[in-house]
């Protein structure tokens, strides 16, 4: 594949490049970037001219749930794996088509994003780039309860636990360290696991060279798993200033997930329970008070939804409201964009592949007319997606 006369976007410089061409190889990785004028053309190749377009990593969501169920109190823990996958598989190809080439995923019954990632490598299934938690980790009458999880107790159930789920393809490991806002009387200030808990996910993570995910409520509890080795928050509801200066010495990253909390129409359109809607509600002012104290902190943040990645939330993909969200709250221009592209490939560790248009990364592109450096609002307008070289959405 050849693109040309394309405006090619730098996320990490916050520039435009010098060049103006893109040529993918059949592997899909980007192996020439020059001037449309000068680069050798293939009568074998797809060109697509962009006509002064903008070209932009594709995106990258670093907290997505395919399976998710809503309300939650509909989910059924003993679900036929079929009908889970075919739940997954439309919200993956709606993703996909929203310009997510790339996604993480935080638990998901059955372990369904690692068997999409199966039959997307076989050929049978064209989705986002998947980055699989399989399920997550929780005790039995945690957050997770209910939720088709895989449950333990103590140092040794959930080192075998995480152990169980790194041995069936996952990428890295999700756990519940406080309580939520999906149920009535659950709070996010609430403690779930013991240090010894932490630490066996900790080691089970360290010994297959991956990293532990938190969905984390609240400071003390961030804290706790900052000294045990997490290295990703999820949430961050409530935060303090000591917190979120610590996290800000660590290598660690935050989705502060702020759709969570400021998507109200969304969630009764979805047919969430009142209880759900009023504890999200009621935490929203310190949640958004927390996440611009973790801008301020420096803190590495990336774009996580909580929800499918794709489906609409006023007007735009739900990654793309979060952006908005975040680009709102405080985070710069760039550091929002690179929250969505280069900072979220390096949280997945796959700086050296994914998240910016060079040489030998993955051909993934999104392409719109107006530039995102200027406003992300931009990005709004989608007319071409392209993952590994190949075209999976032209609007040109």
């Amino acid at each position: 594949m050849l693109i040309t006369n394309a405006k090619i976007v730098d996320v990490v410089a916050g520039e435009i490049r010098s060049e103006d061409a893109v040529r993918v190889s059949e592997s899909g990785e980007i192996t020439e970037l020059g001037k449309s004028t000068t680069l050798a053309r293939s009568t074998n190749e797809t060109t697509l001219d962009l006509d002064g377009r903008y070209l932009f990593p594709g995106l990258i969501s670093c907290h997505s749930h395919l399976s998710v169920v809503f309300p939650f109190s509909l989910t059924d823990p003993n679900e036929d794996p079929a009908l889970t996958a075919f739940r997954a598989a439309e919200r993956a190809h709606q993703a996909l088509d929203s310009g997510i080439t790339t996604l993480r995923s935080v638990h998901e019954q059955n372990q369904v994003d690692l068997y999409l990632r199966r039959a997307a490598k076989a050929g049978w299934f064209q989705g986002p780039r998947i980055f699989g938690a399989g399920r997550a980790l929780s005790t039995p009458e945690g957050h997770g309860a209910g939720s088709a999880c895989s449950y333990a107790k103590d140092f040794n159930g959930f080192y075998k636990a995480a152990i169980g789920e790194l041995d069936d393809g996952a990428d890295h490991l999700k756990i519940f360290i406080t309580g939520g806002l999906a149920r009535a009387g659950e709070r996010p200030e609430d403690p779930e696991m013991t240090d010894d808990e932490i630490r066996g996910v900790v080691k089970a993570a360290e010994e297959r060279n991956t990293y532990v995910v938190a969905h984390a409520g609240e400071s003390a509890a961030i804290q706790q798993a900052l000294r045990l080795g997490v290295r990703s928050f999820e949430h961050g509801y409530v935060m303090d200033q000591t917190t979120v200066d610590a996290m800000a010495t660590k290598d660690v990253f935050y989705s502060p997930t702020l759709c969570v909390t400021r998507s109200e129409s969304w969630m009764r359109e979805k047919g969430f329970e009142e209880a759900s809607i009023q504890n999200c509600l009621a935490v929203a002012d310190q949640h958004l008070a927390s996440v611009k104290l973790a801008i301020g902190a420096g803190i590495k943040m990336t774009n996580g939804t909580d929800y499918p990645p794709g489906d609409l939330v006023d007007g735009a993909s739900a990654a793309l409201h979060e952006l908005f969200l975040m680009h709102g709250a405080g985070l710069s221009t760039l550091k929002s964009l690179q929250s969505i592209t280069s900072t979220a490939a390096s949280l997945i560790k796959q700086e050296d592949k994914l998240g910016q248009i060079n040489k030998g990364f993955f051909g993934d592109f999104i392409a719109m007319r107006g530039n995102p450096l200027d406003d992300p609002q931009n990005l709004r307008e989608l007319d071409l997606v392209v993952q590994g070289g190949r075209v999976i959405a032209n609007r040109l």
